[in-house]
């Protein structure tokens, strides 16, 4: 036995102690010397679940900032809907209807319809919805003329029917501004003979005109408060206010219009739903109607007691 060598059981015991593999492992200690690696371990796979999560919460928000990037990008394609002439075209019902084109601010060629109804008669210009051109709407124009003893002018916005150009919202406004011109200019019809009547999205050119031109009256048929809010309807899971260039801010502008305004909603709407009718109702001034279409859907006729009412509004303000 070597000098200085432990002996007896306080040499087994030093010699157990010294074979515990904690001191021998990479291990951390806790207090009083003892092993924390086992609470290592068992936060390893609670670790490796937050990592998973982690990274698909990054591929997540990639994926959704490029679907946001997406849709910005095909905005145009996903509001207007045009149908050129050379896809579908119908001729005019009635050898009455003229054909007119005019020119926008910015020099394109615009197309329209004009359906006079006598030299003193009241002026109604229609402004379309987003879909389809003027040739799907001839007889609306004649039911309107009839109904409402007025002349009529539709135009097509750029991109649709026989209209140069692409459209965008400005450039509805742009078409709107010439039909008006046209009618000044070469009519002698001044804005204020003139109803501006919009049906869905037009509706939101006919309030952009109405805050430019004084007028007879303005009627909104279907329309949309702003166009990012219908958006939002249908895409919940975008920021559409944030993302849309395309505004149409109808709600915003009705305040500053000081004239006889008719509103019809329809209460079965899947397109533009019902309460925006009634919110652009609240922010619209006095003289004005609101009439529920019960039961109908955006794409539906209009019934005849709308015309009824509108004809008995429209009797009550001078040419």
């Amino acid at each position: 036995m070597q000098p200085g060598a432990p002996t007896g059981r306080h040499s087994a015991r030093s010699s157990s102690r010294g074979l515990r593999p904690w001191l021998f492992s990479d291990a951390p200690l806790g207090r009083h010397g003892r092993s924390i690696g086992n609470c290592y371990l068992k936060n390893t796979p609670r670790k490796r679940v937050w990592r998973f999560l982690r990274r698909w919460i990054v591929l997540l928000g990639i994926c959704y900032l490029v679907i946001c990037l997406v849709m910005t990008f095909l905005e145009n394609r996903l509001v207007f809907y045009p149908t050129p002439a050379s896809a579908a075209w119908n001729e005019p019902p009635d050898p009455a209807i003229q054909d007119v084109f005019l020119r926008s601010p910015e020099g394109r060629k615009i197309h329209a319809w004009w359906l006079p109804r006598g030299p003193d008669a009241p002026v109604l210009l229609l402004c379309p919805g987003n879909a389809g051109n003027l040739s799907g709407r001839g007889q609306t124009m004649l039911k309107m003329a009839e109904r409402l003893n007025a002349s009529v002018l539709i135009f097509d916005y750029p991109g649709y029917g026989k209209s140069e150009g692409s459209p965008n919202e400005a450039a509805c406004y742009d078409a709107g501004e010439s039909a008006i011109r046209w009618l000044r200019d070469e009519k002698n019809v001044p804005p204020e003979r003139v109803t501006f009547y919009g049906e869905s999205l037009g509706g939101g050119v006919a309030t952009e005109l109405a805050t430019r031109y004084p007028c007879r009256a303005l009627v909104l048929v279907k329309t949309f408060t702003l166009l990012p809010a219908v958006a939002k309807s249908h895409y919940w899971w975008l920021p559409c206010h944030w993302l849309m260039s395309n505004r149409f801010d109808t709600v915003k502008k009705l305040p500053a219009i000081h004239c006889p305004v008719f509103i019809a909603s329809a209460t079965n709407d899947t397109i533009v739903p019902f309460h925006h009718g009634e919110m652009n109702f609240a922010a619209a001034n006095e003289p004005k109607r609101f009439f529920r279409d019960e039961g109908s859907d955006h794409n539906d006729p209009l019934p005849d007691e709308l015309w009824s009412e509108l004809h008995d509004l429209l009797t009550t303000i001078k040419p």
